[in-house]
């Protein structure tokens, strides 16, 4: 079996895993779904909270330098006006000639085996051409032409030019433009950081590969505002931070690449841009970014609003536009990684095992705890106060009782559970529990203390 071959059955596995087990679930399913859009089930949100609480604990609370914001989803339209994501903000479409079905030009041209990077629109219309390359209904496709990603929508009651406005296809605008009310109300040190986590909403022409391209995300996003002249020690800074992340998450250091994105292809205001990839199932793919902006975003809005960006250094008349380093992380993404990470096969008694290897601080579940048998109330009872004191002391705590014990070891490993406490005859004589490792399958017997204190 080829390797493409075995990736796409863990991706299939891991997404069938996700749905069986209340991840993730089809966005809209029961009226026939919605592309590009994702549920996330009980286990699913809590594993996403826990990443979202690992970052903000580790960037934000963490820190004397980081100020956080939630900026609203609906903004004035001129602030994408002046970013240039109206004119800009777009993709390469073709069509399906018969059917008129739409598709992104560089993802059936890297599906082809061409090399997207620096093509125009023309190149890439002239290779689709030259090579034969067809739509996935084999039929002709047309001329590459661009597609704005962001929804459009009208504010108020009167539909018209001036009561336009966006869903925000990502979330640093949102900061840049609070960047002088941080400065007003807490006139911060330099360097400092403006850091937010919120929904993110991109018309996607083509969504794809599970919940790794979806129209509907969530971004984990920093902008960090520096003198000019240190912004290469600063970013340094960054990249060693970003790798702390990731070994954080659990994600294998050879999994997880550092590509520095070559002049031709940086934005044209960046100095420096690393796109740190990971080894997902469907391949090589970004999994967060790390780019210095210079002063790009906060000279925008100077020129367009009329209003002064600049920092004045504490105690002096220095003042200038602060250069920005701005860290991305995608939640979708990190989970899509730590899910793709986590998905262990292994045999067990002669029978094929599959196992979420989550680490412990992610883990939605972290004790799962059963009586032996449910039809004797003496043990469910005692089974009952282990797992209230365990759920009052760690709150991730599953009550199971549901099938014999063999089966329930099966549901809370394909959970990631770390681990399953087991009530049964002998702790009503000592006060001690089975309790079992996720990664071993090795049991033992310990008190009821020791697992509750």
């Amino acid at each position: 079996m080829s390797d493409k071959n075995i990736k796409n059955e863990k991706m299939e596995a891991i997404v069938s895993l996700a749905k069986r087990r209340g991840f993730i679930y089809q966005g809209s399913e029961v009226y026939g779904g919605l592309s590009g859009t994702w549920d996330y089930g009980p286990l699913g949100v809590t594993l996403k909270r826990n990443i979202i609480d690992l970052w903000w604990k580790m960037f934000v609370d963490n820190r004397d330098d980081m100020y956080g914001v939630d900026a609203a989803i609906l903004m004035n339209q001129n602030v994408w006006k002046a970013s240039g994501h109206v004119d800009t903000f777009t993709d390469p479409l073709v069509e399906d000639v018969e059917t008129k079905q739409r598709f992104r030009a560089d993802h059936l041209l890297k599906d082809a085996g061409v090399d997207v990077n620096g093509l125009s629109l023309e190149d890439m219309t002239n290779i689709i051409h030259d090579k034969g390359i067809k739509s996935p209904n084999g039929n002709e496709l047309s001329d590459v032409r661009t597609f704005n990603m962001m929804f459009k929508t009208n504010v108020g009651p009167v539909e018209d030019e001036s009561s336009v406005s966006y869903l925000r296809p990502e979330t640093a605008q949102g900061i840049f433009t609070n960047y002088k009310n941080i400065l007003d109300s807490f006139y911060p040190d330099l360097p400092f950081g403006i850091a937010q986590i919120g929904k993110a909403f991109r018309n996607e022409i083509s969504p794809r590969d599970f919940i790794f391209r979806a129209r509907e995300f969530e971004q984990m996003e920093i902008e960090y505002f520096i003198d000019p002249a240190n912004w290469e020690a600063e970013f340094e800074k960054w990249v060693r931070l970003v790798r702390d992340w990731t070994d954080l998450l659990g994600l294998p250091a050879d999994n997880v690449h550092e590509l520095v994105v070559p002049d031709e292809d940086r934005a044209h205001y960046s100095k420096r841009t690393i796109d740190f990839e990971f080894d997902f199932p469907i391949g090589r793919e970004e999994l967060l970014g790390l780019a210095y902006r210079g002063s790009f975003d906060l000279d925008n809005i100077e020129r367009a609003a009329g209003k002064n960006m600049k920092y004045t250094v504490k105690g002096t008349n220095n003042a200038f536009v602060p250069h920005v380093i701005e860290p991305s992380f995608g939640v979708e993404r990190t989970i899509m990684a730590v899910l793709s990470a986590a998905y262990t096969e292994d045999e067990v008694n002669g029978e094929k095992r599959v196992f979420l290897k989550l680490p412990e601080h992610l883990a939605p579940v972290r004790y799962a705890v059963s009586p032996l048998v449910r039809n004797k109330p003496e043990l469910v009872l005692r089974a009952r106060e282990v797992y209230e004191m365990l759920k009052e002391k760690h709150g991730n705590v599953m009550w199971d009782d549901n099938g014999n014990i063999g089966k329930r070891y099966r549901r809370q490993d394909e959970i990631g559970t770390p681990h399953c406490i087991v009530v049964d005859f002998e702790t009503l004589e000592d006060s001690t529990v089975t309790i079992r490792d996720r990664d071993t399958t090795e049991q033992k017997r310990v008190s009821i203390d020791e697992v509750t204190r």
